[in-house]
């Protein structure tokens, strides 16, 4: 298998992200984990405490706020040939390791991502799990995670600098040039947002910010509609 990195986009570090590293550490033990977080504006130099025992692997950078910013700030200072991009409330499937040596092992592939099913029993959320399984414009998400050869993601362009939607985007412009490989792992991923506003009144607020995004909206906009529903 190419050798790996873990990029971890977050905006702030804190005890929220043991167990996503603890998945990556698990799954990936030798592995380059990078872990950037949104720049203190007030305080950039402040020091921080990471979680988790101080692995030499395991780095912590500062980046522009935005998961594009950050995603891209995490793949310039990566080592590896193969990228694994994740949501800092998103936990690996126990199988990650294997099934991303098999899918890498053919040299034309370029791109895949795990399924998804969230940590709530609702059926809702897990009809939208299921469909996960598919890759398309509405059911392939950063959340899944974005496994990506090194070459491919720079002829690409890397993520846009987008606070919202760099996923989309960036799966909309691999779709152009290849297939997107579904794993038959599943990603774990926090429901908080869903239990705090509602499933349903989540899913189709998520669901008129795609249509908004696919109508020309501006990312930045977008992403101020959607922080506003975190509550």
């Amino acid at each position: 298998m190419p050798s790996l990195s873990i990029i971890i986009p977050t905006r702030r570090i804190g005890p929220h992200l043991e167990p996503c590293l603890d998945a990556c550490r698990g799954s990936f033990p030798d592995t380059e984990i990078i872990v950037v977080a949104a720049l203190p504006g007030e305080h950039p130099l402040r020091p921080v405490e990471f979680p988790g025992p101080p692995e030499g692997t395991t780095h912590v950078l500062f980046a522009t706020p935005g998961r594009g910013p950050q995603c891209n700030a995490g793949a310039r200072a990566a080592a590896g040939e193969l990228l694994l991009f994740l949501h800092d409330d998103s936990i690996l499937p126990r199988q990650a390791a294997a099934l991303t040596q098999s899918a890498f092992a053919a040299e034309d592939a370029e791109l895949a991502c795990f399924r998804l099913r969230f940590d709530d029993a609702h059926w809702l959320l897990g009809v939208y799990g299921w469909f996960s399984r598919f890759d398309s414009l509405l059911t392939s998400f950063g959340d899944q995670g974005i496994l990506i050869r090194r070459g491919f993601f720079d002829r690409l362009g890397g993520f846009p600098d987008w606070p919202l939607f760099e996923d989309v985007e960036l799966l909309r412009r691999a779709r152009r040039r290849v297939r997107v490989l579904k794993l038959q792992g599943v990603m774990t991923t926090s429901a908080v947002r869903f239990r705090r506003n509602g499933v349903l009144r989540q899913q189709l607020m998520n669901a008129g910010l795609i249509l908004r995004y696919l109508l020309g909206a501006a990312p930045t906009r977008l992403a101020e509609l959607y922080e506003r529903g975190r509550g």
